[in-house]
């Protein structure tokens, strides 16, 4: 039987592989640019193009690799690269204007050297012998670059240009040198919008696959532009695009488009790919931008009726997550931040708590494209006055401290500290007492536990620019039995 030291020295050691490792190898991931590679049905109907409009004003925070015009069931005998250019020549309109905000925005001659086409067929129609096309080379190619670093595709129609990559890589590589380069693959698919996106799950098991299947309305994805109670749905209301986004914002705005369905489905499948100090792509349970997931096999109801034949899933991937939240809203009175009176739970809360500083930024960055750095406002910089993973023993207290974060245009700053109980193994609540809105929180009590538990706490620190910006920091918990 083990005794009572040994067993204590097993504990600690576990809980240093766990949070000293890990947090270790998401810095390492996180001081590197994500690659990005866009596979899109765009001209299927307005909100692709949306979602490429914004995209370009990140193209500097993501190495885009590729803009691939693809099809899908909702547009299944043609590619449009042409509507790609077209937001490219508006961006490069605006392009130096940008460089004078942040560094690094790429030429439009660059990007433009990114647009590529797939197929004009629908689905496995595009998958075989004899169904290369420059669309699915390219990915073959980016692949086989000697980066170390994942190659994210984005995917917001059909995969059939993915699945011909991957067939082709198996049919024509050695089986270690297949292994080799799909590893390095990681896809987030909104939905399954052809039939070659069950066909990747079944054929490549071990591909790292981001995908909500069947009905959108029960997607993650959509939580994007659904009007949701608690969320602030005026941020993506006609009259706040018009505002912010479509009038007297340059030629990027000007010709971002009025929605028809809703706006911008795609792109919650790169927003994870902006380094705002809460996204960590690689680790998709952790929650950010783009949402949150967990790995597992998801439920088939074989009664359930969509626009495409649902099948039966024969393995796990990341798929749809529950988070429950309460919002913050302003005090009128006392603690400027308080807790709302509504609380809710659903995979759509995965998206939508985050949506007002998901649009702020946006809207920001449209600004950046027609006005001067003095004029516009930029994100506060959130940082740590400790370590971003700590131990602490069960019954122990420990201190929060994001006092050293700044804003580079020298605005206020708020700060908000808040459990992500979802995205650790523990499930037991913590109070952030005294006030969960100061930049310091002294005195955390750390529960009993019987095993080593982790907890994510996150600092949000917002600025008092206008638009207000929001960037974050995770601080990685693991508590110890005593």
């Amino acid at each position: 039987m083990m005794n009572a030291k040994l067993k204590k020295a097993t504990l600690i050691s576990c809980a240093l592989s766990i949070m000293l490792f890990a947090p270790a190898v998401t810095r390492a991931q996180n001081s590197a640019k994500h690659r990005l590679i866009v596979v899109t049905d765009i001209g299927n109907e307005p909100d692709d193009f949306m979602s490429m409009v914004r995209l370009m004003l990140y193209t500097n925070q993501i190495d885009l690799e590729g803009l691939i015009a693809s099809t899908s069931i909702h547009q299944s005998k043609k590619v449009s690269p042409d509507l790609i250019i077209k937001v490219i020549n508006a961006y490069g309109k605006v392009q130096p204007n940008l460089l004078k905000h942040e560094p690094g925005f790429p030429t439009a001659q660059k990007l433009l050297s990114l647009v590529k086409k797939g197929l004009p067929v629908y689905g496995m129609e595009g998958v075989g012998e004899g169904k290369d096309s420059e669309g699915s080379e390219w990915i073959i190619r980016a692949l086989e670059k000697d980066d170390k670093r994942p190659l994210w595709v984005s995917i917001w129609g059909g995969a059939n240009t993915v699945a011909q990559a991957l067939w082709k890589i198996r049919a024509t590589k050695t089986d270690a040198a297949a292994i080799k380069l799909i590893s390095k693959l990681r896809v987030y698919t909104i939905s399954d919008q052809d039939n070659s996106g069950p066909w990747i799950r079944k054929n490549f098991t071990d591909l790292f696959y981001i995908c909500s299947p069947g009905i959108y309305m029960k997607a993650t994805w959509i939580a994007i532009n659904l009007v949701a109670p608690g969320a602030n749905n005026e941020v993506v209301s006609n009259a706040w695009l018009l505002q912010n986004i479509q009038e007297g914002h340059g030629p990027l705005g000007a010709i971002y488009p009025d929605v028809s369905f809703g706006m911008e489905g795609d792109t919650p499948s790169w927003l994870a790919m902006i380094p705002n100090g809460l996204n960590d792509p690689e680790h998709p349970n952790s929650g950010g931008w783009g949402g949150r997931y967990e790995l597992y096999t998801p439920p088939f109801n074989p009664k359930e009726k969509w626009i495409m034949p649902l099948e039966e899933e024969t393995r796990p991937f990341w798929t749809n997550a529950i988070d429950e939240f309460t919002p913050w809203v302003q005090g009128k009175w006392g603690r400027a931040t308080v807790k709302d009176t509504g609380t809710y739970k659903s995979n759509h809360v995965t998206i939508w708590r985050w949506r007002e500083e998901i649009q702020y930024d946006f809207a920001a960055r449209m600004t950046w494209c027609h006005k001067d750095y003095k004029n516009a406002n930029h994100p506060p910089v959130a940082k740590l006055n400790m370590p971003d993973s700590i131990i602490v023993r069960s019954g122990a207290t420990f201190e929060l401290d994001g006092s050293t974060s700044s804003d580079p245009d020298g605005d206020g700053l708020s700060f908000l500290w808040f459990q992500y109980p979802e995205a650790g193994t523990l499930k037991k609540k913590i109070a952030v007492t005294p006030a969960d809105n100061m930049p310091v929180i002294p005195e955390l009590k750390a529960p009993e536990v019987d095993t080593p538990q982790t907890t994510h706490f996150i600092l949000k620190v917002t600025d008092k620019g206008a638009p207000s910006l929001t960037r974050y920091k995770r601080v990685i918990v693991t508590i110890i039995p005593k």
